[in-house]
């Protein structure tokens, strides 16, 4: 039976750019396993599985239904072993949860100052309102004052990878010589950039940038099914 997989689109649905969403993607395609997309745009979820969760992704695999990315690994792991790892053991596991928490705490609270107004302008006009409500009332201001201050804070966002930059020094991937879930982890937070804008966050050439380049080639290349943003 086909896992179906609810996926955050905008108005365009074949232009998902969700960052939890693409751990999930890239987690199936590691896992060799066939999914259904459902295009889910923000209003819609409450209503995935019945209200089985606030946020996506989410995955329906027969009569399971798992939410949350890390959970949705963690269960295709366990319900999958036979096919390739996405942590290789326990350790992998705790590393991918240092990566989660440093990526959600320091990668993405820049990206939002990024790419609100991009984010924005993706959804319909019913959406559009929900998404400038939620996260103007969230963040206290209106989101054009918080993209404002995103070129301000470029430099400080480049050195917050040097932790990254210098382990890719030693090897390809987060994993080591082959991605693991925690590879999906901050690649989901990039490609997020790369789909919905076109503002240049990474240094051409580092080694953050050709890490990024190497993981948008994995698993046939479906980080480049969606092209960036223009």
């Amino acid at each position: 039976m086909t896992i179906l997989f609810y996926d955050l689109v905008g108005h365009d649905a074949k232009r998902p750019f969700s960052p939890h969403c693409w751990k999930t993607k890239m987690a199936l395609a590691h896992k060799r396993l066939d999914a259904t997309k459902v295009p889910t745009r923000f209003l819609e979820v409450p209503k995935v599985e019945g209200g089985a969760s606030k946020t996506v992704p989410v995955i329906r695999d027969g009569e399971r239904v798992v939410a949350d990315s890390f959970a949705i690994a963690l269960y295709l792991d366990e319900a999958y072993p036979e096919r390739p790892t996405l942590f290789g053991g326990e350790g992998g596991k705790a590393t991918a949860r240092f990566i989660e928490r440093w990526s959600q705490l320091t990668i993405h609270p820049y990206l939002m100052t990024v790419l609100l107004t991009d984010l924005h302008s993706m959804q319909d006009e019913a959406n559009r309102a929900y998404f400038r409500e939620s996260r103007e009332q969230r963040l206290g201001k209106r989101l054009e004052e918080v993209v404002a201050g995103r070129d301000e804070g470029l430099a400080g966002f480049r050195a917050s990878l040097e932790p990254l930059r210098s382990m890719l020094s030693y090897q390809p991937f987060i994993g080591g010589t082959s991605p693991l879930f925690a590879d999906y982890i901050v690649f989901g937070a990039l490609q997020w950039a790369r789909v919905a804008s076109p503002y240049q966050l990474l240094e051409t050439g580092g080694g953050v940038a050709e890490w990024f380049e190497r993981c948008l080639d994995l698993h046939g290349g479906i980080g480049r099914q969606v092209a960036a943003a223009a």
